[in-house]
């Protein structure tokens, strides 16, 4: 058993690896919320049966219940529709609003003090919405994509050069898709710039692979990632419960800084006991604020349907 306690809405594929990966680090106990109660129930067993295997001592509760989130430390939402072939991540913008609202008015009412991770896209929009459904402080409330981006283009980087991840350092900005603002300036491997590492037509390359990752794995397997995305939350996560005060590139929510007012956008966070503590600035040469813009035009137009919603 532990004294933290992070909540799961959702018991898909991200939900429950995310869950799953919890257990094994053993950081916290886990309540797996799903509409389909006897779903997040079975995967919760699930889990729990490897803890003589794996050696962890943490509770895992499936649920169908609201309730059940009360005194969550951390709440995680990664429900929602999936995106299909062929469609953008903006495609779901209405059909996940309806879905989340409910949900965000539940975590609220039961999980106030709660810290919120948002996944569900398009996700800045629906952190958007999470914010201002739940009307919590703009540091609680979090959108998980640029740790996501991130590991794409160091692994397409990594890939590139024949060498392992580990070295590789990238940045991204922006929104999460199309629009993304992936920084090789700001990017290294072992400490050495990548830009001196490999030519602007094949770090071009990378960074159009990069934006078009998700579409290419739905391509491939005919379903939305989970492997990475669940990875990428329990960073979020553990920073999160330890206070580790780790610098990620997460969705926040903008005030004036890179010149942005009143949406979420991905930029490098401090993450720690009290969610956001500080939104680190980058200085930006002109064509990287050109696209950071461009991509803070592109959120602003695309949750104007939000607007009629909340």
């Amino acid at each position: 058993m532990s004294s933290k306690k992070v909540s799961i809405i959702g018991a898909g594929r991200v939900g429950s690896t995310l869950a799953q990966i919890l257990a094994l680090k053993g950081v916290c106990d886990v309540v797996l919320w799903d509409r389909k109660e006897e779903h997040a129930k079975g995967i919760a067993l699930d889990i729990k049966e490897s803890a003589p295997v794996e050696k962890f001592d943490i509770s895992i509760t499936g649920t169908g219940n609201l309730r059940d989130l009360k005194n969550s430390d951390v709440v995680v939402l990664t429900a929602g529709v999936q995106r299909k072939a062929g469609q953008s991540r903006d495609d779901l913008l209405i059909s996940n609003a309806e879905i989340i609202k409910p949900l965000c008015e539940g975590i609220a009412r039961y999980a106030p003090d709660c810290k919120l991770i948002v996944l569900t896209n398009p996700l800045d929009g629906m952190v958007y919405m999470a914010k201002k459904v739940t009307k919590f402080q703009k540091n609680r409330v979090i959108g998980m994509a640029g740790i996501l981006d991130a590991a794409r283009f160091e692994e397409f980087i990594a890939m590139e050069l024949g060498i392992g991840a580990d070295d590789v350092f990238a940045v991204v900005l922006g929104s999460h898709g199309d629009f993304m603002v992936p920084l090789p300036r700001y990017s290294s491997v072992a400490g050495i710039p990548l830009v001196e590492l490999l030519p602007k037509q094949k770090i071009d390359k990378i960074i159009k692979r990069t934006r078009n990752a998700g579409a290419e794995i739905i391509e491939l397997e005919s379903s939305s990632a989970f492997y990475a995305p669940a990875a990428s939350l329990s960073l979020m996560v553990i920073s999160i419960l330890e206070d580790r005060r780790r610098i990620f590139p997460c969705s926040a929510y903008l005030d004036g800084e890179y010149g942005v007012h009143g949406i979420f956008m991905g930029v490098p966070v401090i993450l720690g006991k009290r969610g956001i503590e500080k939104i680190i600035e980058l200085k930006l040469n002109r064509k990287e604020r050109d696209m950071v813009n461009k991509s803070a035009g592109m959120i602003k137009r695309s949750i104007k349907p939000l607007l009629y919603k909340v």
